[in-house]
């Protein structure tokens, strides 16, 4: 097959390429340059997590050199700033915690490749996702493809790709969906791509700052936010905050809320009042989460019927049992055990089993009404 691989220079999409090629495919290398901030700190350090540094550009180049495949850079910048960055500047101004990730891999990263395969003439696409992508046949005949979570739990990204739908599933391609990561490395040991272990950090953090956290980057961005109470759930103000897009759901540090018998987190985040809700680890338990903008990776779940799922809330958080129903634009998810940390404008993902079905975005926090026995 002609597949075109995303290389970002990264060990994890260098080894993609170098396995595709020994499997004898016809392999097609690309890389998306993105958007970078330009109000960053001139001396600003560019952590080794990042996906853009020097040093990975090097390795990109130096890994398509030596296997002798095409390389294409797609100059994306002002794409990547309207589709990705400009909404999660947008969300987090209403107060939101938004997975630009998740918005990414559908709206943009897959949506340019597949362009480009189409133009290239290629087979698939490939990246250096842990996921895996299963096909199947239905009682009609028709084969689908299924996202399956990752063999390597802790390296698990399904629930970033949970927004994908048939029209990139069919065409994508996950080599390291079966690997452990120390498979990984053992393999990038033997293809030769340059990189220190000991030094080696995981492209984990939002790409387009060069900080760990996005404090600094929302401050550079969000000049005009307005600070309001900190408040107990009784109502009594404890405190006061520099404004809402600079606090999340779960939060302890930096809130300068003393005098309690127990540490305080952020539990709700009020924006008709520029209000911030703090309690102790556990005070503020949800059983059930109202998400929108739901999206499918195969048919869509039949609307109006229980469905006995598990979902998963945050990235690395554990997968939970409930029950969900949905009319078609908004679900509900009734948890068995209530959960903690619910955060408005995160994923909640689905899953039956290891099969991911899609999932929608957590709402803000109401009075919701109990799924029909």
């Amino acid at each position: 097959m002609r597949i075109l691989v995303a290389m970002s220079g990264g060990v994890d999409s260098s080894v993609v390429a170098c396995l595709l090629k020994e499997q004898g495919h016809d392999v097609i290398g690309v890389n998306l340059e993105l958007w970078h901030d330009p109000l960053a700190p001139a001396d600003a350090q560019i952590l080794s997590s990042k996906c853009c540094t020097t040093q990975t550009r090097s390795r990109m180049r130096t890994v398509a050199k030596n296997l002798g495949i095409p390389l294409h850079i797609l100059s994306l910048e002002e794409q990547f700033k309207s589709v990705v960055v400009d909404p999660f500047l947008a969300a987090c101004r209403r107060g939101l915690t938004p997975n630009p990730c998740v918005l990414c891999n559908r709206t943009f990263k897959f949506a340019h490749m597949l362009i480009l395969a189409k133009s290239l003439h290629c087979d698939a696409v490939a990246t250096g996702h842990y996921a895996r992508v299963t096909r199947r046949k239905l009682k009609d005949g028709k084969i689908v493809s299924a996202l399956i979570e990752a063999k390597d739990k802790m390296k698990d990204q399904s629930y970033f790709l949970h927004r994908l739908t048939q029209k990139e599933l069919k065409h994508a391609v996950f080599p390291l969906g079966n690997l452990q990561k120390t498979e990984v490395f053992a393999l990038a040991k033997r293809f030769g791509i340059p990189f220190d272990r000991t030094t080696y950090r995981e492209s984990q953090d939002l790409c387009f700052f060069p900080e760990k956290s996005p404090a600094a980057f929302l401050r550079r961005h969000i000049r005009d936010a307005k600070g309001g109470p900190i408040t107990l759930l009784s109502g009594t103000v404890v405190g006061q905050h520099e404004g809402l897009p600079f606090y999340t759901i779960g939060q302890r540090r930096g809130l300068n809320v003393g005098g309690q018998k127990a540490p305080v987190y952020v539990v709700q985040k009020e924006q008709k009042n520029c209000s911030i809700v703090v309690a102790p680890l556990g005070a503020e338990l949800q059983s059930s989460i109202e998400i929108s903008s739901l999206t499918f990776t195969l048919e869509p779940l039949s609307k109006g019927r229980r469905h006995q799922l598990t979902a998963r809330i945050r990235a690395k958080a554990r997968k939970v049992h409930g029950v969900f129903i949905h009319n078609g634009q908004r679900g509900l998810f009734h948890f068995d055990r209530p959960v903690s940390a619910v955060t408005p404008g995160q994923s909640l993902v689905l899953y039956r089993g290891q099969e991911v079905l899609g999932g929608g975005i957590i709402q803000g926090r109401r009075r919701l009404p109990k799924i029909p026995a």
